[in-house]
């Protein structure tokens, strides 16, 4: 029984960080023109503006989700089973997750192209959207890490 509770608070961990995530990648990318996006499409009320803000975090959160799973799914099993229970660690590993997703896993070939200051925004929002999420998962499921009795 404990085992299942273990199991769901990990999946509660991960879809809060997700949520997280999704909220950093949303306000880091989207905040400093938020108003004049949407007042470009004809949204001028603020609450239009809060929806599609919503909108926008709840999508993130689910394409964060499923293209996170298995990455993830692997480290919370090698945290759990060595019952690693720093939130120091939960956050470099989220950040080095999302920078990798950033990045696609080619590291050489973008470190040493980009000089692009926009896109380099971008991959330090990634970085702070992965150490956010890493952290919200440590604060639901982390600090318990390999307790099963």
């Amino acid at each position: 029984m404990v085992v299942l509770f273990r199991i769901m608070m990990m999946f509660a961990g991960y879809t809060a960080a997700c949520i997280t995530a999704s909220l950093v990648l949303a306000l880091g990318t989207l905040g400093p023109d938020w108003n004049g996006l949407f007042a470009d499409m004809g949204f001028h009320s603020a609450h239009a503006q809060s929806a599609a803000m919503w909108v926008v975090v709840g999508i993130g959160a689910a394409i964060i989700f499923a293209v996170g799973f298995l990455p993830t799914a692997l480290v919370v099993a090698l945290t759990e089973g060595f019952a690693l229970r720093s939130p120091i660690l939960y956050g470099i590993v989220g950040g080095l997750l999302a920078f990798a997703m950033a990045y696609g896993l080619d590291f050489a070939g973008y470190i040493a192209a980009s000089s692009d200051r926009d896109v380099m925004h971008e991959r330090e929002v990634f970085a702070a959207a992965g150490i956010a999420g890493g952290l919200v998962y440590w604060l639901f499921a982390g600090r318990r890490a390999g307790t099963y009795k």
